[in-house]
Order: C-alpha cells, then sequence, then structure tokens
C-alpha cells in the first residue's frame, strides 16, 4: 500500500485486512456483496425515511453491534466487522456509510479522538449519528467523548467537525489495528502496521518511537537501537 496507489473503500481495506493474515479476503468481499445488494430494497423516495429504514435494517435486523473486545484487532478490522457484524465506531460507521451510498444517501464520518461519528445533512442541518447504535449525539455529548479521551480540559474544536476522505481513514484504521495488536501481543502484525503508516509519512516520529518499541519487544534489538539513535539526532538538530 503505497501512496501512488487509489484508495477504494471497502477493497483498500479488504486488501488491508487479509495482508495482515486477519480476516478471508473472499469471505469479506462476498458478505459485502450480499449486503451491498440487499440494502437496496430499503430504498424509497424520501431520503429521511431511507435513511430510518437503513438504520432500522442495519442495527435491529442485521444486528450489527459493537464487538465486545472492543480494542482488539477484529474490532478495528473492516473485513472481520462485515463478517461478523461487529466492530469499532471506525469500522461500523464505515459500513454504514458505505451501505448509505448504496441507496444515494450522502452520510460522512468524522473523526474525534478515540471515537468515530456519522453527520449528514438531509435535514438542512448537521445531525450527527452515533455509529455503535444509531441514535442520535448533541455536540454536547460529543465533548464527553472527547473529554473521556484526553481530559476534562480538553476543547471541543471545530477541526473535528470536518468529514474525513479515505486516506485518513485508512490511516485511523490502520492505527486502531496496530493499537489492537499492541494489546493482545502480536507484535509483527503491529510493526507491519507502523511500516505501512511509514510508507505514507515516513517522518512520523510518533510512528518511529512505536516501532522502536514494538522491534525490540520482537528481540529485534539492533533495529531498536539504529531507530532510536535516528530519533535522537533529529531531536539534537531540532534542538
Amino acid at each position: 500500500m503505497s501512496q501512488t496507489e487509489a484508495i477504494v473503500l471497502p477493497e483498500t481495506a479488504f486488501e488491508l485486512s487479509a495482508h495482515l493474515s486477519l480476516a478471508d479476503h473472499e469471505a469479506a468481499k462476498w458478505a459485502w456483496y450480499e449486503m451491498a445488494g440487499a440494502v437496496l430494497s430499503h430504498y424509497v423516495v424520501d431520503q429521511q425515511q431511507r435513511l430510518a429504514r437503513l438504520l432500522q435494517w442495519f442495527y435491529q435486523d442485521l444486528a450489527f453491534c459493537a464487538r465486545e473486545n472492543y480494542y482488539s484487532m477484529e474490532a478495528a478490522d473492516l473485513g472481520c466487522c462485515v463478517i461478523s457484524k461487529q466492530g469499532n465506531s471506525t469500522t461500523l460507521a464505515t459500513v454504514l456509510c458505505l451501505l448509505a451510498k448504496q441507496l444515494d444517501l450522502k452520510l460522512d464520518i468524522i473523526l474525534l479522538p478515540g471515537s468515530a461519528v456519522i453527520v449528514h445533512h438531509l435535514t438542512g442541518k448537521p445531525q450527527y449519528i452515533n455509529p455503535l447504535n444509531g441514535e442520535l449525539l448533541s455536540k454536547h455529548q460529543m465533548h464527553a467523548f472527547i473529554r473521556g479521551e484526553l481530559g476534562n480540559a480538553a476543547p471541543f474544536k471545530q477541526s473535528y467537525l470536518k468529514p474525513v476522505k479515505p486516506k485518513r481513514l485508512i490511516i485511523r484504521l490502520l492505527h486502531e489495528l496496530k493499537a489492537g495488536a499492541v494489546v493482545s501481543q502480536k507484535f509483527e502484525v503491529a510493526l507491519e502496521c507502523c511500516n505501512l503508516l511509514l510508507q505514507w509519512n515516513e517522518d512520523d516520529v510518533h510512528v518511529k518511537r512505536e516501532r522502536a518499541f514494538i522491534a525490540q519487544q520482537l528481540g529485534c534489538i539492533n533495529i531498536a537501537v539504529q531507530i532510536w539513535s535516528s530519533l535522537l539526532n533529529i531531536t539534537h538538530m531540532i534542538l
């Protein structure tokens, strides 16, 4: 996955899943095809009714929900989410927005610290949806999410409300997959997530630092030392 490759959802996410040996690529693809065809039966002329039918079908009939092991790799993997109908806020939001696109409904994803939220303007003003359950969210509730992630003093920045493009969404998924891999001590997967992230931004100091830690956990001491040395050199140059 490089900067020059086109990002197409859900295909790019499924390829990423297969690359990391998480969900079966063919199983994820056919599960998506089945849903993408079935959702068309919920098309009605009125857009708000169409959205209501989509949400009913997604959360009640198909029973999409948050995965119990919320911070696992499986929750952060779009292929696993499509197959199991369980995920985290980012994967659930992605699947729902893709299904909405099949119904000519424009739903966007915004990325708060620690949470993804869906936004639409079908009523003429922005309305925010919690992808974990399909319920409406107020800005006050979203600010509570931010404070829960960053601390009580964290402000609500207007930049949080900007819809994301596919590249940033894939980067978010990679970071969440990396975190899930570290928690489950699957450091080979975590290291590959770091490698993929650095293909897009080779100067990301935070990812380099995480890569050094992961290499150390894998016993690759020489690689870890090289990374730490390069980071120290960058720090000295800045100072």
